[in-house]
């Protein structure tokens, strides 16, 4: 029994380190993959022609649980050609899902108009919520083009509530979620606009203390 428990033990210890040593190896590559993935989403609503600067690192944190729907920092990627603001993509929560969080990437031109909307992560019920996933229907394409002013505050609804923006049959929760999200978005990104391309990007020994 001993030499049983030993073998087992020595086995353990041998498939844990095992299991470490692989994670080790495939950590930066997993990283790298997620990176580029991350990178050709930004594109898909920033193209790489607008834009010369490292988008993936020229980056921000801001705090605003009322706007962007989230008591936690929240990014915001910003596209620069020679030096100058193009555009910035905000990383907001639209708390009020059907089933709870959804989380988007909108893309917004420096002048204030949506280059483009895309929901990261969500949790809605498939057939139905689901709709706001670019995988499942364009709705999410008929933010494009509008801005605080076109249309007016009352349009910034689902046609349900009075608004310009579809809602899905038998769904309403989940495209109202997001069309106040973006909205609100919308009044964040107005509100602080020079301020998100003045800031400076945070060192990585920055982080580095922030995650201490």
């Amino acid at each position: 029994m001993l030499i049983t428990a030993l073998l087992l033990g020595i086995f353990a210890i041998l498939g844990t380190g095992l299991v470490a040593l692989t994670f080790q190896n495939t950590e930066e590559r997993i990283e790298q993959n997620e990176r580029e993935y991350f990178l050709r989403t930004l594109n898909a609503l920033v193209p790489s022609s607008v834009y010369d600067n490292v988008l993936y690192e020229d980056l921000i944190t801001v705090e605003s649980a009322t706007l962007l729907g989230s008591k936690k920092p929240v990014e915001i990627y910003r596209a620069r050609k020679d030096g100058k603001p193009v555009a910035a993509i905000l990383t907001p929560i639209a708390p009020d899902g059907y089933s709870g969080n959804i989380k988007l990437l909108i893309a917004i031109r420096y002048e204030g108009e949506i280059m483009g909307v895309r929901v990261v992560s969500h949790l809605e019920t498939p057939g139905l919520g689901d709709g706001i996933d670019i995988a499942k229907s364009d709705w999410i394409d008929s933010f494009n083009g509008h801005s605080l002013a076109n249309p007016d505050e009352l349009g910034w609804r689902v046609e349900k509530d009075g608004g310009i923006f579809d809602q899905f049959t038998g769904a309403t929760i989940s495209p109202r979620a997001v069309v106040k999200a973006v909205y609100n978005s919308l009044k964040y990104y107005q509100q602080h606009r020079d301020k998100i391309f003045s800031l400076s990007s945070p060192s990585p020994k920055d982080e580095q203390n922030g995650a201490e």
